[in-house]
């Protein structure tokens, strides 16, 4: 019903009823948890509750009682309804997935102060009574019939919930030697650290040796069976760093306290670097609350205006590292501004010339569609509206964006307008290079761990062409 329409207390005769039945999820028990601040784990984790009472995840009980209070406050009486007071017994639990019906019957009416009290069960689906009580009320005395209000929407996320799937992917996987470079702040080394805790990384610290020494302290960290190399600055760390890859000491970089500069000054280096054939680029891996999986995008660090040439290397390397982490065809979608191809507008002409490459065999592992508007990539809505035809459209796994300063801002857009969390690589050079930055926190760089532990580990055993 669109409206609400009360009982007033001349309306109401004992024996009156209302009821309504709900199917207990998973949503209902994370919105009370966060409205409640009740994490009791046997209603939060599934692990604890299989050994607990029930063996089984569990509602919490005043969910159930709080379906008594939307039945005397829009149904009977409704609209005006005061509570003077609630009792309740709990008799059984309300399973995830179980179906309650809550019914509130009138018992007696009291003309002093217009007085209701009513009768409360709430059973299961066999009838079986859950909860059992009573509720006593101020009923109205006027009519009253309104419009329902619109509800809020509410978007329920776990911060880094998308990077679950691939951390547990790493479970039997060996750490990746890394060198985390200039490790000197809190963040930094708290994040490498919970990595070789989580077994993604057996890190090799990088950076002044006091410096790291004194963080750890006063953070409380141990450094126990920890390598470190000792360099007198960030620029000398960065040095240092890349020189234990060229030997063999180190299967990954992870940039730590200083900017990125001076971390890829170090990498580019023509004689003494980490160059390939490839060119290098940065791929952030997005943990968007309203996208169904983690969103990929290109390249928004490295490359400012890449021509076409380097754009195919920017595609092949995102594919390259989607692979790795367990999605067998990437969808690519070629971001520009408007979704036809315009000769006035380079990107879109670029857009159309990779997917003819990929369709050639120089880009291979993912499919291409191109040129596609950012709401036509990540809505199958949008894309159907504009009667687009495509594989990609509304479900891309990689977003490419025409150039860095695009990039950047799609990613920061989606960091501090929609809550995304990020993480990312740069690849491209020898090995995979982590390039959070210094305002990340530990959910970043160890997501970032994770992806470049499956990327080394997985190409090493052939997951990717």
């Amino acid at each position: 019903m669109d409206t609400l329409e009360n009982r007033t207390f001349d309306e109401i005769s004992p024996g009156d009823s209302a009821t309504l039945s709900r199917t207990l999820t998973t949503r209902d028990i994370d919105l009370f948890a966060v409205m409640s601040g009740d994490v009791n784990p046997s209603h939060m984790d599934a692990e604890f509750a299989a050994e607990d009472s029930f063996h089984r995840i569990v509602g919490h009980g005043m969910w159930g009682g709080a379906l008594f209070s939307t039945l005397l406050g829009t149904e009977l009486p409704g609209a005006g309804t005061i509570y003077l007071g609630q009792s309740l017994r709990f008799h059984g639990p309300m399973g995830l997935g179980d179906t309650v019906t809550v019914r509130v019957t009138v018992r007696e009416k009291h003309a002093d102060g217009h007085r209701v009290i009513f009768d409360c069960l709430c059973a299961g689906a066999d009838g079986t009574p859950l909860i059992t009580g009573e509720a006593e009320v101020t009923a109205p005395t006027e009519k009253i019939r309104r419009a329902k209000v619109d509800l809020p929407e509410v978007h329920l996320r776990r911060r880094g919930g998308a990077y679950e799937a691939l951390i547990r992917a790493t479970d039997d996987l060996e750490p990746i030697r890394t060198a985390v470079v200039h490790p000197c702040d809190a963040v930094s080394l708290a994040g490498a650290l919970q990595a070789a805790e989580m077994g993604l990384i057996t890190p090799v610290l990088v950076g002044p040796e006091t410096r790291i020494r004194a963080v750890a302290e006063a953070e409380g960290l141990s450094l126990a069976g920890v390598d470190l190399v000792d360099s007198a600055h960030s620029h000398a760390s960065a040095e240092e760093a890349v020189a234990l890859v060229r030997a063999g000491k180190a299967e990954a970089l992870m940039k730590g306290a200083l900017h990125t500069d001076e971390v890829m000054s170090a990498v580019v280096d023509r004689a003494k670097g980490l160059r390939t054939e490839r060119r290098m680029s940065h791929v952030f891996a997005m943990d968007v609350p309203s996208y169904p999986k983690p969103l990929f995008i290109t390249d928004a660090a490295i490359n400012i205006f890449p021509d076409l040439a380097v754009k195919a290397d920017i595609v092949q390397n995102a594919i390259e590292l989607v692979r790795c982490m367990g999605v067998e065809v990437p969808k690519v979608a070629i971001l520009s501004a408007v979704e036809t191809i315009m000769p006035n507008i380079p990107s879109t002409v670029e857009a159309s010339a990779l997917c003819k490459m990929a369709d050639r065999g120089q880009i291979t592992g993912g499919v291409l569609d191109g040129p596609l508007a950012f709401d036509n990539a990540i809505s199958l809505a949008a894309a159907q509206t504009k009667g687009i035809v495509s594989p990609v459209a509304g479900q891309a796994d990689i977003l490419v964006a025409p150039d860095l300063e695009a990039g950047n801002m799609i990613a920061k857009q989606l960091m501090y307008l929609a809550g995304a969390a990020s993480a990312g690589l740069v690849l491209g050079a020898r090995v995979p290079i982590m390039l959070t930055s210094r305002a990340d926190g530990e959910i970043s760089r160890v997501a970032s761990a994770a992806m470049a532990q499956l990327f080394v580990r997985r190409r090493a055993a052939g997951g990717v062409a």
